[in-house]
């Protein structure tokens, strides 16, 4: 199995997951807030219809797509909630039907992207299994707000590994969203999977090193918590600030989430 139809095939995976938290839902449970602000359980489905749509209008429709990303530039700070307002205002039957409809048609696409072509998007240009990964990496994210509203806690899967490598791959990139030069040597991450399976990344003799469960790695890059509530560790003072910024997703800097005694005070 090649790279790709790997990464495709976690991502219909980490769907259903999602699908089956939210497919059996009462109409009062869409409505419910949760910790992204302004944001209910309609409005997260909703974003990942609407980025699913956006991602396969980047791979058959770069015209269409320019569109998308000219209305971005003009609004960065409120096209994200923009795209997801219209989609939660649907009946929670329809807004599914949307979403899955979608997301099969994004795979038949990836599925199909020429090896090696490269695809535009709201960051960096990025390849057919790099923009599964990141939608994977965004459908796990969301879920994860969807889950802690349910008060459902998920098991973490191997799926972690395709969050913890683009979380890695966008280092420099979140520096580069704040204005700020990004570190000229390279960092050594090593993160415990799931099974206790050890993940690294970078040279082994990197001074900048940073240590953690992949957990709660991909909990960090995707701003789902505050570093302070999670054991990922840095050594060096650029590891260090990294962390502080440390961002997956493309678009502008995350407020990402308060520390929990923050939150009860």
């Amino acid at each position: 199995m090649s790279d790709s139809a790997a990464v495709l095939d976690d991502l219909r995976s980490e769907s259903e997951e999602l699908d089956s938290l939210v497919g059996g839902l009462g109409a009062a449970d869409w409505t419910r807030a949760t910790p992204a602000p302004g944001w209910t359980v309609a409005h997260q489905i909703a974003h990942l219809a609407w980025t699913d749509r956006a991602a396969l209008l980047s791979l058959t429709d770069k015209k269409a797509f320019a569109t998308e990303t000219r209305k971005a530039l003009a609004a960065p700070s409120s096209f994200a909630d923009d795209g997801a307002r219209d989609g939660a205002a649907l009946p929670p039957a329809e807004l599914l039907a949307r979403w899955r409809a979608g997301r099969d048609l994004l795979a038949n696409a990836l599925r199909d992207a020429p090896p090696g072509a490269r695809f535009p998007w709201y960051g960096p240009a990025m390849s057919g299994p790099s923009m599964a990964t990141a939608r994977l990496m965004e459908t796990w994210a969301h879920g994860q707000d969807i889950a802690d509203t349910l008060g459902v806690r998920r098991a973490p899967t191997a799926r972690l590994r395709h969050i913890a490598w683009i979380g890695v791959r966008t280092r420099d990139y979140a520096y580069s969203v704040r204005d700020e030069p990004p570190p000229s040597e390279p960092f050594r991450v090593e993160l415990t999977g799931p099974g206790k399976e050890l993940w690294g990344y970078g040279p082994d003799n990197a001074t900048q090193r940073v240590t953690g469960p992949a957990l709660d790695f991909a909990l960090l890059v995707t701003q789902r918590a505050h570093r302070a509530d999670l054991a990922v560790r840095a050594e060096g003072r650029d590891a260090d600030r990294w962390l502080d910024i440390a961002q997956a997703f493309a678009g502008l800097p995350g407020a990402g989430r308060a520390p929990k005694g923050a939150e009860q005070g």
